[in-house]
């Protein structure tokens, strides 16, 4: 469907195919934390960075709509859960593919735990969503973790393997799983997964060549790119991380070369 490839080009590169995506969605989870206060000023400065996009959920689109600066693409999170939920895993549809297109988004994003006791639930949510995103030409982002009872390694390369694949099975677009920690593993998600692969950023690192080396083994392994959120809004120059991560990305540039970019100021 045309209408899907050209949202699909608002939300990745269309020259590398590849895509930095910075997820904003955390105040549901755990609230207004640092970095997602001014949603103004924090949209502004990653979009300023070159992000392709965004993920935010419905009631933040009008809050954060600039009217100037750096076009930035719009990815409306459908799902939701509270850190301060007796079962923080089990997440649930909270928008619909409907309510984002009027919202002017350019791609749905839902997230989805395996491995727990709701873990049913979330695969028919899923399975609704694919169902209308593929009918309204809507790119769907699949946000695919192994998380729950039955998990014991989150990281484990086989279980990443089987949700990025489930999430390519049930008609994602694009899949975003966990970094399995080495070019080689990751390698194989990559290439059980017939959609591209792009990685979490996960809780804040301590050091900026840990976040590049992360991305950089990511790119090199065949995947598509990144979906970070507090690595990059919560770092003291949101704007040249985003850079940094972008040459890395859409230029093959180095680790040091990244290195050297964010730390020219």
């Amino acid at each position: 469907m045309v209408g899907k490839l050209i949202r699909m080009e608002r939300i990745m590169n269309r020259e590398t195919g590849r895509t930095v995506i910075v997820p904003m969605d955390h105040g549901v989870t755990v609230g207004p934390i640092d970095g997602l206060i001014d949603m103004k000023h924090t949209i502004n400065q990653v979009a300023s960075g070159g992000a392709n996009a965004i993920v935010i959920h419905k009631g933040l689109v009008e809050g954060g709509h600039r009217r100037r600066g750096r076009d930035v693409g719009l990815i409306i999170h459908l799902s939701a859960s509270t850190a301060l939920s007796p079962f923080p895993n089990a997440k649930t549809l909270v928008c619909t593919v409907e309510e984002a297109i009027k919202l002017g988004a350019d791609a749905v994003s839902v997230h989805i735990n395996i491995g727990n006791g709701s873990e049913k639930e979330m695969l028919s949510d899923l399975g609704q969503v694919t169902r209308t995103a593929q009918e309204w030409g809507m790119p769907l982002l699949a946000m695919m973790y192994p998380r729950g009872e039955k998990i014991k390694d989150e990281y484990d390369v086989k279980v990443i393997k089987h949700v990025a694949r489930l999430g390519a099975e049930l008609g994602a677009d694009l899949v975003k799983v966990s970094y399995t920690g080495s070019v080689e593993s990751f390698r194989e998600v990559v290439l059980g997964c017939p959609v591209p692969v792009v990685i979490a950023g996960g809780p804040k690192m301590s050091s900026d060549r840990d976040i590049l080396e992360m991305v950089k083994g990511a790119v090199q392994a065949g995947g598509a790119g990144v979906s970070i959120g507090r690595n990059i809004f919560q770092h003291r120059d949101p704007t040249r991380m985003v850079g940094a991560i972008s040459l890395i990305v859409h230029e093959n540039a180095s680790v040091e070369e990244a290195l050297s970019f964010l730390q020219a100021v």
